[in-house]
């Protein structure tokens, strides 16, 4: 690929039907459960992103046979601590967050030290929050006082159940410790931030023993360990947080009108839906389906010529953490301002995105007021670009390279955006579907 992609001009109007890639939370989720269950299992429409790409590289690394072909992904489940340790392992998450954090859940019983390490970006990030309830179970990591990647993790055959209360509202977190709780024996409870549920779905679907009570913001969850998985087949909808890109493309764009087909609508997940629409957009849900626990539907959505500012409800802050740069989009040109609170989360992605996210649009014009964890924006409804921008040193993040591509589209002026390689971490056909299905002119 590129060292980086030129556009220099507007996208014309489009009417189109689309599917994205599959939701990237689900493929790394329906791998790594996979594993641990007894038997083959396949996943359909699988995001084979860098992201997924590294999750089957490391469970590999452990053990797991894998076949990947041009329909389906195809994995050879070992069973709950069946992995094949051994001394001297080195398991490298590449950019991904969320399996560098899960993986170390499942390893909660090895017998040897375990390295994980990541790239620049990952090696950036905190793991704490997911080394601190690691540690309760009784798993050992090396050193003891570091939080950033390289680390070791030794489990321990004598792993125990715990009760946690999970503050952050990270769905990292409380998978983390639901995946450990496979190998506790007894009820391990955890009191939940509300976060994405995927996972507690994912384990209702496989009828392993968990119970969830959902309170206002807060959810209890229970789960008995020790139990065996069945192999399973899934079918993976298309991911939201991908879909979102289009979404504002289509209501920033003139006369234009797309169709996403099969899009997860997970309630955990649809804040940017909610969002938009108190804004003023009209996006319609439609042929809704439920599948093996998620929603599903085709997401309808038509150009919007004038958009509210909104002060939004912080309930839509976990439903809505990975869409949030392209909502700002939206926000800046909206008649007034708009204001985002307890973001503090945001920073602590691939990118300090919450400072990013101002910075570009500082740079398109956009005077915005930045706190540690909030933002605020105000909105230019005449907003138009006629000047050369260019974006880099933006620690690679795949979505501020979205946030760039979909601004440059919708906005105007000649706009050079540097490592677009960044986007296969997470949509490695993004480039692909505006260029050839909605005819975006990218150099």
């Amino acid at each position: 690929m590129p060292k980086y992609v030129f556009i220099s001009k507007k996208i014309q109007p489009f009417k189109k039907v689309i599917s994205v890639s599959g939701d990237k939370s689900l493929s790394i989720r329906w791998a790594l459960l996979a594993s641990q269950a007894i038997g083959k299992s396949r996943a359909y429409n699988l995001l084979q992103s860098e992201d997924v790409l590294s999750t089957l590289n490391g469970l590999k690394k452990l053990g797991v046979k894998i076949n990947i072909s041009k329909k389906f992904c195809e994995i050879d489940g070992v069973g709950i601590n069946g992995f094949k340790y051994r001394k001297n392992l080195n398991i490298y998450a590449g950019n991904s967050g969320t399996f560098g954090r899960l993986i170390l859940a499942l390893l909660i019983k090895s017998p040897y030290k375990i390295k994980l390490t990541g790239d620049r970006s990952l090696s950036r990030r905190d793991f704490s929050r997911v080394i601190s309830p690691l540690k309760e179970f009784g798993a050992n990591f090396y050193p003891s006082n570091k939080s950033k990647l390289p680390i070791y993790i030794q489990g321990t055959n004598f792993v125990r159940p715990i009760r946690y209360f999970e503050k952050k509202g990270s769905a990292q977190i409380k998978s983390c410790i639901m995946l450990a709780a496979l190998n506790a024996p007894g009820a391990t409870k955890i009191k939940a931030k509300k976060s994405r549920n995927h996972t507690e779905l994912l384990y209702k679907f496989l009828k392993l023993p968990i119970k969830v009570i959902n309170k206002k913001s807060i959810d209890f969850i229970e789960i008995n360990g020790e139990k065996k998985i069945n192999s399973f087949d899934y079918n993976i909808p298309s991911d939201i947080s991908s879909s979102a890109f289009f979404i504002v493309l289509t209501l920033l764009s003139n006369k234009s009108h797309l169709i996403i087909k099969n899009v997860n609508i997970n309630s955990s997940r649809t804040g940017c839906i909610d969002i938009l629409n108190k804004m003023g957009a009209n996006i319609i849900l439609k042929n809704k389906k439920y599948y093996k626990g998620e929603k599903t539907a085709n997401i309808h959505v038509k150009s919007k010529k004038s958009f509210k500012p909104i002060n939004c409800p912080i309930k839509y802050n976990s439903s809505a953490i990975d869409e949030f740069l392209i909502i700002f989009l939206v926000a800046a040109k909206a008649n007034g301002i708009s204001y985002f609170r307890d973001l503090a989360e945001l920073n602590q992605k691939e990118s300090p995105r919450l400072n990013l996210g101002s910075k570009i649009l500082n740079m398109i014009g956009i005077k915005t007021k930045l706190t540690k964890k909030s933002i605020k924006i105000y909105g230019d409804p005449n907003l138009k670009l006629n000047k050369k921008m260019e974006i880099k040193n933006f620690f690679k993040d795949h979505r501020i390279m979205a946030l760039s591509t979909i601004a440059a589209l919708t906005l105007g002026g000649k706009w050079k955006i540097h490592n677009p390689e960044s986007i296969k971490t997470s949509f490695p056909s993004f480039l692909k579907i505006l260029k050839d299905d909605l005819g975006a002119k990218i150099n």
